[in-house]
């Protein structure tokens, strides 16, 4: 499935997010950002495509709210508050050229977003693929 291999690319690339600490410039910042968008964005567009294959109707919408939602009740996801969190941070983005909102997508992130994503490859990987 392209879907999750771009998933997992992702992934794997945003683990560098851990090589940088603050004081971040401008350029870091933006590409640490970017790393949290692009696995976010892979993220749900992978859920909805397994879930259109499981036959799950709702997986057939493109709003990544209905997505996760339909995803938490079909057990892909086991904390639907910190994913809903996680799609505002992704909504915030587009402020990211304020230097708190993008350092609060960061620490986000580093704090609890990552895992995230990495508890949703693990439930894949074990039981959707």
């Amino acid at each position: 499935m392209k879907k999750y291999e771009n998933f997992c690319v992702s992934l794997e690339n945003m683990k560098d997010i851990y090589n940088y600490e603050e004081p971040y410039d401008n350029v870091v910042l933006t590409g640490l950002v970017g790393l949290y968008e692009i696995t976010f964005e892979q993220s749900w567009k992978m859920m909805k495509e397994i879930l259109e294959i499981h036959g799950f109707a709702e997986g057939a919408t493109s709003s990544p709210k209905m997505i996760l939602r339909t995803a938490y009740k079909a057990g892909m996801i086991k904390d639907e508050e910190l994913w809903l969190s996680a799609l505002q941070e992704r909504n915030n983005v587009t402020h990211s050229y304020n230097r708190k909102i993008a350092m609060g997508i960061i620490t986000q992130t580093k704090q609890k977003f990552y895992k995230m994503f990495c508890e949703l490859k693990e439930e894949i990987d074990r039981n959707w693929i």
